[in-house]
Parts: C-alpha cells; structure tokens; sequence
C-alpha cells in the first residue's frame, strides 16, 4: 500500500510520495538514523505535487485552520487532484500520513481518505522538513526562511491580537502594582517619620496617619515658624481644631534639633513624593474597581474586588481559576502550608487568599472552616458565570452574596438558608425581567414606566375577577340573573331534599330501635 505525505510548509502545501516502504517490517530507529542522509532519504521519498500559498494572508488563514485541525477548501481541492482516484464501492490502495492527528480525521470525515499519524509518519515528516528546500525547485536560498518567519510573527500577533485572557492581564497588573504600592508608601512613610522626627519628634504622636504625617510635614516645615496665623490651614490638614492647636502648642516646646533650610527642602519634597504616590495608589484602586465589575461582576459583587483580583491573579486568568474545583479555589494561596502539612502529615489549611474575605472574618473560629469551604464553592459558581456568560450582570453575584449571608446567620442563630436551585432560578427570573424590561417611550412630556410581567399578570386576574362579579350582580336583559337564580333554586331544592331524606333515615333507626327493645322484652 502506497504511503503519501502532506507536509504544509510556510509557502505551500506539498504531497510526497513514500515508496517502497514497508511499515511493518521498518524500525523507526533506523528511519530516524536515515532521515539525516539526503541520498538516503532522496531515494525513498519524492515528491508528487505541490501547491503554493497565494499571499501571506491566505498563508496565515490556512495555518490558523491546520492548527484548530480543520481542513480548508483549498487544502481539499489540492488533495482530490493530487492524490489517485478510487473508484466507488472500493477500498483505496494508499493512506495519506500527517502530522495532526485532528486534521487527519477531519480529511478522513469529509473525503474518506484514509490517514494516519504515528511516530512512523512523523519521523518521514521531519525528514521531509530537513530537506524540503532540495525537494522544490527554483526555490531561491533565503526565500523559505523569510515565509517562516513573516508566517511565524503574523500567526504569533494574531493569537495575542485573540487572546481570550488579554483582558484579565490588566486585572493581573493593576493588583501587583497596588500590593507594590501599599509596601512602597508603608517604607516611604516610615522614612519621612524618622527623618522629619529629628526637627519635630512630638508630631508622630499626634498625628498617626501616614498621609496626614506627610501633608502635616510638608505644611509646617520649619517648626520654630509655627504660629497662630498657620491654625486655620493645619485645621484643613487635620481636620480638628484641638489636634491643630496641640500640634502649635508642641512646636512651641519641642525637643528636636534645627535643620538647615536645605534638609528642610528635601524633606519637603520627599514628603510630596509620598502624597504623590498615595493619591495615585487611590486612583489605582478606582481603576481596578471599575475593571473588575467589567470583567468579572458576580465574583465582585460576591468576594470584593481585591480578593478577586488576587484569586485571578495568583490563578493566572479568569479561565484557570473558572477550571478550578472549590476544593482548589479554597487553598489557593496556601501551596506552602498544604505541601508541608502533606510531608508531616499535619493538618492542612483551611483557607487560602479567601481568608481576607470578610465573612472568614465574621464567622467564629469553630465555623472559619466550615465558611471558607461554603464561600469557597460560590466563589467557583461565581467565576464559571463570569467566565462563560456574555451579559455582564451581578444579579448571580448578589445572590450567592445573600446565600453567604444566611449561612453565616445559620451557623450563629439557626436559621434554615434557601436552597441553592431557588436561588438561582430567583437570580434568573431577575436577569430574564431586566431584559425583558422595555425601554421608557416618550410620548409628549410623559414618560411610560417599564412594568414586569408579574404585575401585568395580576391586572388581568383582578380585571377578570371583577368582570365575572359584574356579570353576576348586574345584568340589563334579565336572562342571565333568571339562570341565577335557576341555579340557586336547585341548590336550595337540592339541599331541601337532603334535609327530607335525613330525618326520614332517623326516623327508620328509631323504629327499628323499638323493635329490637319489644322482642328483648318479650
């Protein structure tokens, strides 16, 4: 049976033919040890057809389809002119070997050529790539390197440019920086403190936030310079009067050394610098907020946006940690802890990143492990729904948040939660009446208020209702209260009837009563 090869290159495809090869009686170490001699391998492989890519962006469109395994109509054409016919009812006397096992039976699908892929085939195919320039004539030496290359950077940017988790690398970035930030201004400030602490030593008592300190130091500067005129800018500062004028009332009697004006500028600017970075560390957090609720919304509102982001982070994208069971999703951040626990066979942890969430916090220490394994598994329900649904909503997130709610008063009061397939058909029924919500029509200066289905359902019932009430009380022709009144006197005979038939049964018993009492008497 002949063996054919395709091999699709940078330039085009190509279609070998492999003869006089038996693949039974062939080892493939001596195929491998073969492949490296062109005389060699010239003899048992040659090619059959060849069929030039037209541009390089078809060269891109049919590598994007071999590498999702898919055979485009180009690569088929060339396959049915290139390869022997076979007659209809008959096996074919060749296979085709490939490289892609999934492109291989999607040409096997769709023309019925038999394919096979083995490491047989994929030695010839590396033998066919070694020596693939010899094989095509008028090749120019360098052309086939720069079709490999121009192909590798286009199909390289696309694959970046269609990057499922390209978004999430900004969550990624934006929580490195922001935990990088928190280190940063914590260093920053305590240098400030200690340096402005040897012209001012009282003012780390007074003032005990780190960005007050560094607004407080910048405004005063030189404390010998302090006076009543300053009180109602340190009143701004510091927002209290009393502090402002503890602070005046310290400079007067302060124990620190003078600076000279030049150490005095560059503790001011340093201070600067500090405040610098602490608004912008605020405006970060904005910024991480807002890409969050776009990127994952129910994890948000479910968990908060920085442990969130941690989760994303430390998982390296939405996607992976949409992969992860609850059980992983607990841990994730404790790898440390479990393997160690694993190697002493200690107890392993209960909780990861999720224990800055602040229910962890809220629960009571026999119930932290029961609630970081609760919040754990909506957290995982929440991150599939982010990951997999195209609507952005946080109805699902607030949900799941409700439901931690309830757990956390189940474990301290006893009060039964909902069930979870309630909850999320509660979550549905939402999502499906906000889309289902029309939009407000003007009609004038009036303005028609969306309204639900359910009160729209209720209308109609109570309209029916009155109607049927109306149709009973009031009636002009008369027919209809004569049928009424029809029905009301059967009722009444018919409960006459009853009557009758009842006193007539008691009267029977006590007949037969004085009966049986005359025969015992007799």
């Amino acid at each position: 049976m002949a063996l054919y090869l395709l091999y699709e290159s940078a330039s085009g495809y190509g279609l070998f033919l492999a003869h006089g090869i038996d693949e039974i009686g062939q080892n493939t170490e001596a195929v491998r040890s073969s492949v490296s001699d062109l005389n060699r391998f010239g003899k048992v492989v040659k090619l059959a057809a060849f069929s030039p890519f037209e541009s390089a962006l078809d060269a891109l469109n049919q590598c994007n389809a071999v590498s999702e395994g898919q055979m485009t109509d180009e690569l088929r054409n060339f396959l049915e002119l290139s390869l022997p016919k076979v007659k209809e009812g008959k096996k074919p006397k060749f296979t085709l070997g490939v490289a892609e096992p999934k492109l291989g039976s999607h040409i096997y699908e769709v023309t019925k050529i038999p394919c096979q892929s083995n490491e047989f085939v994929l030695e010839l195919v590396r033998g066919v790539r070694l020596h693939f320039d010899r094989f095509i004539e008028n090749l120019k030496p360098g052309d086939l390197e720069k079709a490999q290359l121009g192909l590798g950077h286009s199909y390289s940017r696309a694959k970046v440019k269609f990057n499922v988790n390209r978004v999430d690398n900004m969550v990624i970035q934006a929580i490195f920086l922001l935990d990088t930030l928190d280190k940063d201004i914590n260093s920053f400030s305590m240098r400030v403190r200690e340096w402005y602490s040897w012209h001012f030593p009282e003012l780390v008592k007074i003032v005990n936030d780190n960005y007050l300190y560094a607004k407080v130091a910048k405004y005063v500067e030189d404390k010998s310079q302090l006076a009543e005129d300053k009180l109602p800018g340190l009143t701004d500062i510091v927002g209290d009067e009393d502090k402002a004028r503890e602070i005046i009332e310290a400079a007067k009697a302060s124990m620190g050394q003078d600076l000279s004006p030049i150490d005095l500028i560059n503790v001011k600017q340093f201070a600067q610098r500090v405040m610098d970075l602490a608004e912008y560390r605020k405006k970060l957090y904005d910024y991480l907020v807002a890409k969050m609720n776009d990127i994952a919304p129910k994890l948000a509102a479910l968990i908060g946006e920085v442990v969130g982001a941690r989760l994303i982070s430390h998982a390296g994208s939405l996607t992976n940690l949409a992969k992860c069971p609850s059980s992983t999703l607990q841990i994730l951040g404790a790898e440390k802890a479990l393997f160690r626990a694993l190697k002493t066979r200690g107890n392993t942890p209960k909780y990861g990143l999720i224990f800055h969430s602040s229910f962890i916090g809220r629960a009571s220490a026999r119930n932290k492990g029961r609630m970081a394994r609760y919040l754990a598994n909506k957290c995982s329900i929440a991150s599939r729904i982010d990951c997999f649904l195209e609507k952005s909503t946080t109805a699902f997130g607030e949900k799941l948040r409700e439901q931690v709610e309830e757990r956390l008063d189940f474990y301290d009061k006893g009060v039964a939660p909902r069930k979870n397939l309630d909850v999320m058909k509660s979550a549905i029924e939402t999502v499906q009446e906000k889309e289902d919500e029309p939009t407000a029509v003007l009609n004038g200066d009036s303005i028609e208020e969306p309204k639900s289905e359910k009160k729209k359902k209720k209308k109609e019932k109570r309209k029916l209702e009155q109607e049927e009430k109306d149709q009973e009380m009031t009636d002009v022709n008369g027919s209809n209260v004569d049928d009424g009144t029809a029905k009301k006197k059967k009722k009444k005979k018919s409960k006459d009837e009853n009557a009758e038939d009842v006193p007539a049964a008691r009267e029977g018993k006590k007949k037969k009563k004085k009966k049986s009492r005359a025969e015992d008497d007799e």
